[in-house]
């Protein structure tokens, strides 16, 4: 091989390189992104968990009472 075939072959490798770190970098940040919305929704699925809750036990009336057909 010649010394241009070598010279070819590491200048598409740095290009694949450089493609692939670009690639890597939008990936991390839609994992990031993900990440967020996940931990915001999670909290919000606890805090409507302890609002269900809270109204569960507040509600009025007796919780054993039989229907009034009975």
């Amino acid at each position: 091989m010649t010394d241009k075939t070598f010279a070819d072959r590491i200048d598409a490798l740095e290009m694949r390189l450089t493609y692939q770190e670009e690639t890597i970098e939008t990936l991390n940040q839609a994992v990031t992104a993900q990440w967020k919305q996940i931990d915001a929704l999670t909290r919000q699925v606890a805090e409507l968990g302890e609002r269900m809750r809270e109204a569960e036990a507040n509600r009025p009336g007796p919780t054993n009472e039989p229907p009034p057909h009975y």
